[in-house]
């Protein structure tokens, strides 16, 4: 999944491009959503200063830190052309025409950042899968055990 960052941002509930953590806090939600739906992301951020340009790591997802005079619309495209046929893979979110017409032309999926925006919301929404193996015990279940710790260990 390739995401433009600064587009997504305004659409993600209480994130806003004034912020000045706006980045850092939209990459722990991508961490998150990377997590859940078991995807890996590459996010794209244009406007770093000197010294920030570049890749970093944040677990699953890979931030691209793009150096001022270029946009991330631009360095979306080039990983796009440069990917080739291996672009077909990859879901690309963004709102702006132009990165979106560049992913189908490219033939990798498309999806609006008001989608993805969504679809996280609808994620935090849902009520968490309980884990068998996190079920509360029954009665007999805690006597049973409380049983085993009272004898002590066997040697």
């Amino acid at each position: 999944m390739i995401i433009d960052g600064h587009n997504l941002i305004p659409r993600i509930g209480d994130l806003t491009l004034s912020d000045p953590d706006d980045e850092l806090r939209l990459i722990r939600i991508l961490q998150e959503y990377s997590r859940v739906r078991r995807k890996t992301v590459e996010v794209y951020f244009d406007g770093a200063p000197v010294g920030e340009v570049g890749e970093r790591r944040f677990g699953q997802v890979k931030a691209h830190f793009v150096r001022s005079g270029r946009t991330a619309d631009d360095a979306i495209m080039e990983r796009l052309k440069h990917m080739g046929k291996r672009a077909r893979n990859v879901t690309v979110v963004s709102s702006d025409r132009q990165v979106q017409q560049a992913a189908r032309a490219a033939h990798a999926r498309v999806l609006p950042s008001e989608d993805f925006a969504a679809d996280w919301r609808n994620l935090m929404d849902a009520e968490p899968e309980l884990d068998p193996r996190n079920r509360l015990l029954s009665e007999s279940e805690v006597e049973a055990w409380e049983q085993l710790f009272r004898r002590g260990h066997p040697r």
